[in-house]
C-alpha cells in the first residue's frame, strides 16, 4: 500500500486548548486566557479594563484593545481555556489511551508562559520544564514520538501588553531564548519540532470577514510576520546546533482555493489568493527568501517593512527541514457578487455547489487535500506532514455510554484515501495527526460541543462535567487503521 512502513500516525492538540491549569505551578497568563467562550453565531470576546477602570469586552477579531487599557480576567465571564480538558492532570491517562489506539506520534505544544511566565525572564520556570519532561517520558514509555509546536497562539500576556506583541522586534530574541530552552532541556526526548502554528493566519485573517481593514493593519501584520520569520529561522539554526538530529518544520493553515468561474479575472484572483495566503509564508520558510510577488503584496497596501541586512541572512540560513500544515476544508473565490456564502475555520467565501458542509460551515473536500499535497510537494520538495485534519461535530452519549460517530469515521476515511492517492503520485508524506484526537476547547468558538476527538471528554460549554474520558466508535476504527498502516479503512 501507499503508506511508508514507518509512517507517523497519530493525533494533535494544543497546550492552550487542552492543558488547563492556567495559573498552576507558576504559569503566567497568555492571550488565550482572556478570551471568553463563544459559538458559531456569537464571537469569542477579549476582556479588559479600560483606561478609566471600567471592565470591557470586545470581539476577539476586533484587533488590539484601546490605548491605556489592560487585559483582565473579569467576573461574570466563562473562560474555557482556563481549564481546557485538564490534560495537565490527566496526561498519563490520555497518553495511555493514545497508546491503546496505536499512536506512532503525538503532536502537542509547549505553553510559552508555562516556561517563562512573563516571557522575558532570564531563567525558566523549573516546574514547567518538569511537567513537559514528564509528558515526553510518558510518551517514550509507549514508543510514541512527540511532535512539538513551540508557539501555538499563546504569547505570554505580559509581552502583549509591554511590547505590543509580535509587532515589536524585541519578541524575536525572547522567542529564541524560549526555543533554545526547549531544544536544550528536551534534547533526546524530542526531535520533531514546528516553530509557529498556522503562521499565515496573520495575513489570511485580515480580510476574510469583510471587516474594514486599513493599510496600517496590513503594515502591522506583515511586520509581525517578518519578525516571526526571523525568529523561526534563528530557532532552526539553534535547534540544529544543539542537536543535529532535530527535524524542524514550518506549519501553515492549509486551505485549497478554487476560482468560482472560468472568468479570467477569477483565475487571476485565485492565483493571487494562493500567493498571499499560502505561498508567501511557505516560500520564506522553505526557500529562505521573500518571493517575487511579495513586492506586489506590500505595494498594494503601502507596506514598508523594517528589514535589517542580517535578517535576510538569517532567513537564508534558517530554512525548515519539512513542511507541515493543517487542512480542514477548501473555499471559493470570485470577482463576482454572490449571495450564497459560507464560512468555517476562519475562512469565508462563496458556497461550492459540489461539496457538502458541516454544521459550522466547513466544506468536506478530500480531493482538495490531494490537490494541496501535490501542489506543495512539487513547490518545495520537502517531506510533508498533515498535522491537523478533522471534523468538529455534535456527539450524543447514549444511555449505555456509547458514542456513535459514523460521520467522523467517514470524514477521515475520505481524507486518508486522498492522502494515499497523493503518495501514489509521488508525494513524500511522512505523518498524519488528526486534530483534536481527544475533545478539547475549540480555538475559533471556545466551545466544547464542537467535538473532534476519538476520545470524549465530559466537559460542557457551561464549564460543568467531571472530565471523565470515554472511547467513541471512531476510537476503535482509527486503532484498526493504524494497525493496518492505512490498509483497512472499512
Amino acid at each position: 500500500m501507499s503508506f511508508l512502513k514507518n509512517f507517523l500516525w497519530g493525533g494533535a492538540t494544543a497546550a492552550n486548548q487542552c492543558e488547563g491549569a492556567w495559573n498552576v505551578d507558576g504559569r503566567g497568563p497568555a492571550l488565550t486566557d482572556v478570551k471568553t467562550g463563544g459559538s458559531v453565531n456569537s464571537p469569542r470576546l477579549v476582556t479588559y479594563i479600560d483606561k478609566d477602570g471600567n471592565p470591557q469586552a470586545q470581539p476577539d477579531m476586533a484587533g488590539g484593545i484601546p490605548e491605556g487599557a489592560h487585559y483582565a480576567v473579569l467576573d461574570g465571564y466563562l473562560y474555557p481555556n482556563h481549564d481546557g480538558i485538564d490534560f495537565y492532570h490527566h496526561y498519563k491517562e490520555d497518553i495511555a489511551l493514545f497508546a491503546e489506539m496505536g499512536f506512532k506520534t503525538f503532536r502537542m505544544s509547549i505553553s510559552w508562559s508555562r516556561l517563562y511566565p512573563n516571557g522575558d525572564e532570564e531563567t525558566p520556570n523549573q516546574k514547567g520544564i518538569e511537567f513537559y519532561r514528564n509528558v515526553f517520558n510518558e510518551l517514550k514509555k509507549y514508543n510514541i514520538e512527540p511532535l512539538v509546536t513551540i508557539w501555538h497562539f499563546d504569547t505570554p500576556l505580559y509581552l502583549e501588553e509591554k511590547f505590543g506583541g509580535w509587532k515589536n522586534r524585541k519578541l524575536i530574541d525572547l522567542y529564541v531564548r524560549f526555543a533554545k530552552t526547549c531544544f536544550t532541556e528536551f534534547k533526546g526526548l524530542v526531535k520533531y519540532w514546528l516553530t509557529f502554528n498556522e503562521i499565515n493566519n496573520t495575513i489570511m485573517f485580515l480580510d476574510i470577514f469583510g471587516q474594514k481593514v486599513t493599510d496600517t493593519d496590513f503594515q502591522n501584520a506583515y511586520q509581525t510576520l517578518h519578525h516571526q520569520f526571523v525568529a523561526s529561522a534563528k530557532a532552526v539554526q539553534i535547534g540544529h546546533e544543539i542537536d543535529p538530529d532535530n527535524k524542524i518544520g514550518c506549519m501553515i493553515c492549509g486551505i485549497t482555493f478554487y476560482p468560482m468561474t472560468c472568468d479570467p479575472k477569477d483565475i487571476l484572483l485565485n492565483r493571487h489568493t494562493w500567493e498571499k495566503n499560502i505561498f508567501y509564508c511557505g516560500d520564506v520558510q522553505c526557500k529562505g527568501k521573500y518571493p517575487t510577488f511579495a513586492e506586489r503584496l506590500w505595494k498594494d497596501r503601502n507596506v514598508k517593512l523594517e528589514i535589517l541586512p542580517e535578517d535576510l541572512e538569517d532567513l537564508k540560513k534558517g530554512t525548515v527541514d519539512m513542511y507541515s500544515f493543517s487542512y480542514y476544508m477548501s473555499t471559493v473565490v470570485t470577482t463576482h457578487n454572490v449571495t450564497d456564502t459560507v464560512s468555517g475555520n476562519f475562512s469565508a467565501g462563496a458556497r461550492n455547489e459540489y461539496l457538502q458542509y458541516s454544521d459550522w460551515g466547513w466544506a468536506t473536500d478530500p480531493t482538495g487535500l490531494q490537490y494541496y499535497l501535490e501542489m506543495m510537494y512539487d513547490r518545495y520538495e520537502k517531506p510533508l506532514l498533515i498535522v491537523e485534519n478533522g471534523l468538529g461535530a455534535f456527539d450524543t452519549v447514549e444511555e449505555n455510554g456509547s458514542i456513535h460517530d459514523p460521520f467522523r469515521i467517514d470524514y477521515y476515511r475520505q481524507h486518508i484515501e486522498a492522502m494515499s492517492k497523493a503518495i501514489d503520485n509521488g508525494v513524500d508524506l511522512i505523518a498524519y495527526t488528526t486534530w483534536g484526537c481527544i475533545d478539547l476547547v475549540s480555538a475559533g468558538t471556545g466551545e466544547m460541543r464542537k467535538r473532534y476527538g476519538f476520545i470524549y471528554v465530559n466537559k460542557q460549554d457551561d464549564g460543568t462535567g467531571d472530565y471523565s474520558r470515554s472511547r467513541k466508535d471512531s476510537f476503535y476504527w482509527y486503532k484498526k487503521v493504524i494497525a493496518s498502516n492505512g490498509e483497512d479503512l472499512a
